[in-house]
């Protein structure tokens, strides 16, 4: 009877475990390909954009930023917002709780 309890228990554990993992989402945003200091900083995935990427997911309530990147527009999938120029670059930030 004991081996039942305790492998239900390591069950439970494991079940527990599994529905804690961390929750990702990707969101992807329109970046100034003439700007300058934050704008390059995201897409060129340098130290100094991690800052700005973990306050961007903070203000979606997300934790921290798990990465961050410049994507090509043939890398978006779904529709790109209207008024977003055509050589308009955008940056990949990575969010997790």
């Amino acid at each position: 009877m004991r081996f039942i309890v305790a492998g239900f228990a390591l069950v439970l554990i494991f079940c527990g475990n599994a529905s804690a993992q961390a929750e990702r989402r990707i969101f992807i945003i329109a970046n100034d390909a003439g700007g300058y200091g934050v704008d390059r900083c995201l897409a060129t995935g340098a130290s100094c954009g991690a800052a700005v990427a973990t306050a961007y997911c903070r203000s979606r309530e997300f934790t921290q930023a798990a990465s961050f990147r410049k994507v090509d527009r043939d890398e978006v999938t779904g529709a790109i917002p209207t008024g977003v120029a055509r050589g308009e670059e955008f940056v990949a930030i990575e969010c997790m709780r």
